[in-house]
């Protein structure tokens, strides 16, 4: 079996290395690295366009965060290259959501860490240098890993960071959503779907499955106790999360048509 890993950010290539390797052992595992600021717009689009060039049969996508969401937004245009979605951690599809987010993230990060989060702003605020701009954003994600993280086993991956590339990406995801676009599109997805969530992950996972599950009514969720953001990274999480994803492609294999049975 065929696994595709999308990482987080965006522009956070790395990001997910660590779930790429966790997932090692249930199949064939890909990780493309998505498209860095550059010669053209980063969009939703161009990243769903550059993730059809790299596959040619049905696979299980495994997108994590922004990952799970450019994975619903694929699946919706290249329904034929996806066998099943599993969406870890997934990202936010409205304001209330974005707004409860911030507000766990202000409640876990310590006083120097918020000062450092917002001289980080400021100075990216400041600076049209990319390298510069990049290191920033890199060490914005690191001191985030650490509030979003339950008892890490080890630390998060190194990042490949793209400061423009998160912008631009950005910018265009809050756009389809005021817009309407999304999450209704996902209404076209006939794919089984399954969100695994930790209890602690800052970004609210029932608020998210609820705005999902209005266009996805068959959408599975488990939520993992005392677990954060990168649960295969996490003491209480790594274990739970691996023994769902196995559970879910075990009952993919054994299902007709490519739709897990009902157990």
């Amino acid at each position: 079996m065929l696994l595709v890993v999308l990482h987080g950010g965006p522009g956070a290539p790395g990001s997910a290395v660590g779930l790429a390797v966790a997932l090692a052992g249930f199949g064939s595992v890909l990780e493309p690295w998505q498209r860095r600021a550059g010669s053209v717009p980063l969009t939703v689009d161009r990243h769903v366009a550059d993730l059809a060039e790299v596959l040619s049969s049905p696979t299980v996508i495994v997108g994590w965060s922004w990952g799970a969401m450019l994975g619903l937004s694929f699946a919706v245009v290249r329904p034929e290259l996806v066998r099943s979605l599993v969406l870890v951690g997934c990202g936010t599809y409205d304001e209330e959501s974005r707004q409860a987010y911030g507000k766990r993230m202000a409640e876990r990060l310590a006083e120097d860490e918020r000062t450092e989060l917002v001289r980080i702003s400021r100075q990216l605020e400041a600076t049209a240098d990319r390298p510069t701009r990049d290191r920033l954003f890199a060490q914005m994600g690191r001191v985030a890993a650490r509030a979003q993280a339950v008892e890490l086993l080890e630390p998060p991956a190194a990042v490949e960071a793209d400061a423009d590339g998160y912008s631009e990406t950005w910018a265009d995801v809050l756009e389809r959503q005021r817009r309407g676009v999304e999450p209704a599109a996902f209404a076209a997805i006939s794919c089984p779907v399954l969100m695994i969530h930790g209890a602690d992950d800052p970004h609210p996972g029932p608020a998210t499955r609820d705005v999902l599950r209005h266009h996805l009514p068959r959408l599975e969720y488990i939520e993992i106790p005392r677990c954060g953001h990168e649960p295969w990274l996490e003491r209480h999480g790594r274990e739970p999360f691996l023994a769902a994803v196995r559970a879910w492609l075990e009952r993919l294999d054994a299902s007709v048509g490519g739709e897990p049975s009902r157990v």
